[in-house]
């Protein structure tokens, strides 16, 4: 089987492709995976095997469709995580958001048909439900996106599910909750105060901190994103919850105590814009049909995510100041971006 991942040096991108190298999701023999990415501040090289035999590396982006047509035939499937995903920088600028997560997603979507992928999973967010005061959503909530990240994400959806509808292709969508865990860019909230807090630096808490969110460990998001690949239904959306909530006020001060600080580090800051009170998944259909599980607890994830901030602040400092130690070289493929059988250490 010959798996394309798009956005794989990312946070979640690059857990999947860590783990599937690893063979830690249903092995298959004989994996290979291709994947793209072109590694903007939050994708990295360094966050994937710096050489491995079942391991191509493309650097390039989801919007250029003649790479796209030369990388993909041959390739069974097409798990697309690749996205612009932080609120804040779409509320400063939606463009890229709209380009990347919507013309980026239907640029993969038109050459996966165009070269006869089997199969198709489209990586989104609980975010495109917007808010919702009690209870929790399930797959046939209404989309309502509150923020221009939540909307472009929601737009990609209902772009991939039209190429199910019209097309036939072989697709499933999946709706994952906050997620957590290692190599995480230090601009989302779990990253972000526990750098901080390592720093001996206070950290900003939006508003009251009353917002509440449902956190799910990279890990338990990456298996359900595998088994929804090789056994979920064409044209189905799967919610990922991770069956945890907190407010950002709790959350603050369990991040607090697992860091040795105290809550004279909390600085109150400005709410952000149209900022989504609480936001909850029900994962019935993901559990019942498929057999998925959560099975890292939030208290267990929350602290080896703390270790290993901890342990590794060479590589959260260059990705704060975006001084990724890269190597051009490695990155692009250039004529041999196109042939799929190369390997890129």
């Amino acid at each position: 089987m010959r798996i394309l991942v798009t956005g794989g040096a990312g946070f979640i991108g690059s857990h999947y492709v860590r783990a599937l190298l690893a063979g830690r999701y249903a092995p298959q023999a004989g994996t290979d995976i291709t994947v793209l990415d072109k590694l903007t501040y939050a994708g990295r090289r360094a966050n994937l095997p710096a050489a491995h035999d079942q391991l191509t590396f493309v650097r390039g982006d989801i919007c250029d469709a003649p790479l796209l047509n030369e990388l993909l035939p041959g390739h069974d499937a097409v798990v697309h995580f690749a996205a612009e995903s932080h609120v804040d920088r779409s509320i400063a600028g939606a463009a890229d958001f709209m380009r990347t997560n919507v013309l980026g997603t239907q640029t993969v979507l038109d050459a996966a048909l165009r070269s006869g992928v089997e199969r198709f999973v489209h990586v989104s967010t609980d975010e495109v439900y917007g808010s919702i005061s009690q209870g929790s959503w399930d797959e046939a909530s209404p989309l309502l996106p509150n923020s221009p990240y939540a909307a472009s994400k929601a737009a990609s959806d209902l772009a991939a599910r039209s190429y199910w509808r019209t097309h036939g292709l072989d697709l499933s969508i999946t709706r994952c909750s906050n997620n957590y865990g290692p190599y995480q860019h230090p601009e989302k909230l779990i990253p972000s105060f526990v750098t901080r807090l390592l720093d001996g630096r206070p950290v900003p808490l939006y508003g009251d901190g009353r917002n509440v969110r449902e956190w799910t460990h990279v890990d338990d998001h990456c298996r359900a994103v595998h088994l929804v690949l090789l056994k979920g239904r064409a044209g189905e959306i799967y919610n990922i919850g991770g069956g945890t909530e907190l407010s950002n006020l709790e959350l603050t001060h369990r991040l607090l105590e697992l860091c040795g600080a105290d809550p004279s580090m909390i600085r109150r800051v400005q709410d952000r814009k149209g900022h989504d009170l609480r936001y909850a998944l029900c994962d019935t259909k993901l559990r019942e049909e498929l057999g998925h599980t959560p099975r890292v607890t939030l208290a267990d994830g929350l602290a080896g995510t703390v270790t290993w901030y901890r342990d590794n602040p060479g590589w959260w400092k260059t990705a704060e100041t975006g001084d990724a130690p890269e190597k051009p070289e490695a990155d692009r493929m250039s004529r041999d971006r196109s042939n799929p059988t190369h390997r890129q250490g």
